[in-house]
């Protein structure tokens, strides 16, 4: 399977092209390629696919997290209308809680962000997290990086599971964290290991008004307390609306601005690249333990990444000599 196989055609805001019919078979091609990355993402096949989106990044990836309840799949519903309204072109990778009975998606996001099932230029893939604390699936960024080649603008909607949540860090390059009006949570996750995460904050529901205008407030003060570190990107706070659109506007704004902040200077590079390596050792302690990366160092290795290397061939390589009989 190659991207060329999977494309979809979504520019001008998913209207018929006259093209015969065709209709749905990118999205099914795409679904059913993310499948085989999911049962077997070590495959030759799986492998070329994923070397293949990896040298041909185009999108921005936005991830988008937040405890549950604040409303994460209603603003992501309204991002992906707004960025098809203004002819971009839009791929989902929503990680939902998972069934303690079969492991699959317990609540399937696929359907709670909705969107045209017809729209051939937006694609929702819903991922179960299975028992990982940081709100992503095993396979997330597998699934980001093909995505990431074949459209505009990339979303991850974590799990939302809390102070966990910081997986998202490792394969967004923007990261939008929400907060509820009224639900403590403008002071309860504005602590170190969660100020550090995004680069945008959308206090949710902000039709409730006052109540929304003082949580915005009480984030920005929290912030203010909370941030030691000077960052090259000032972190800045906004109120929306799923409901009824109010900030919206705004917020596609501050989600450009950061992408053209990154486009300077070199800084996505040098941000995807630490993520690839992080992704890198991250992924070795899941299959050797620590025991393995101790291993590594025995024989030489370790998990960094070279400049412009590629992860999963990084990752093969430094598996198959972790496997080699001593």
């Amino acid at each position: 399977m190659t991207l060329a196989a999977l494309r979809l055609d979504g520019q001008g805001g998913g209207q018929d092209k006259g093209q015969g019919g065709g209709q749905g078979s990118g999205k099914r091609a795409l679904a059913q390629a993310l499948a085989r990355l999911e049962r077997d993402p070590d495959s030759a096949s799986s492998q070329a696919l994923l070397g293949e989106a990896w040298r041909r990044p185009r999108a921005q990836v936005v991830g988008v997290t937040g405890p549950p309840g604040v409303g994460k799949s209603s603003l992501c519903a309204a991002l992906v209308a707004a960025w098809r309204k203004a002819g971009l072109t839009v791929g989902v990778i929503a990680v939902d809680p998972s069934s303690k009975a079969s492991g699959g998606a317990l609540l399937g996001d696929r359907v709670r962000i909705v969107t045209d099932v017809a729209d051939e230029g937006s694609f929702v893939r819903s991922m179960a997290a299975r028992d990982r604390l940081g709100g992503l699936a095993d396979q997330t960024l597998a699934a980001m990086v093909v995505m990431r080649a074949l459209f505009d603008r990339v979303l991850i909607e974590t799990v939302g599971v809390g102070q966990s949540e910081t997986d998202v860090a490792g394969v967004a390059d923007t990261v939008l964290f929400c907060v509820q009006p009224g639900s403590g949570d403008s002071l309860q996750f504005m602590k170190a290991g969660i100020v550090e995460i995004p680069h945008l904050i959308a206090v949710t529901k902000a039709d409730m008004g006052v109540a929304a205008e003082r949580a915005r407030r009480d984030v920005a003060g929290a912030l203010s307390l909370a941030s030691a570190e000077p960052r090259d990107w000032p972190l800045k706070t906004l109120a929306v609306s799923a409901r009824s659109g109010a900030g919206i506007e705004a917020m596609m704004a501050a989600l450009e601005a950061h992408r053209a902040h990154l486009a300077q200077e070199g800084r996505l590079a040098i941000a995807r690249h630490r993520q690839s390596e992080g992704w890198v050792r991250e992924a070795l302690r899941d299959r050797y333990g620590t025991r393995g990366l101790e291993r590594l160092a025995a024989l030489g290795l370790d998990a960094s990444l070279p400049a412009g290397g590629q992860p999963f061939e990084r990752l093969r390589m430094l598996s198959n000599a972790l496997e080699r009989p001593r």
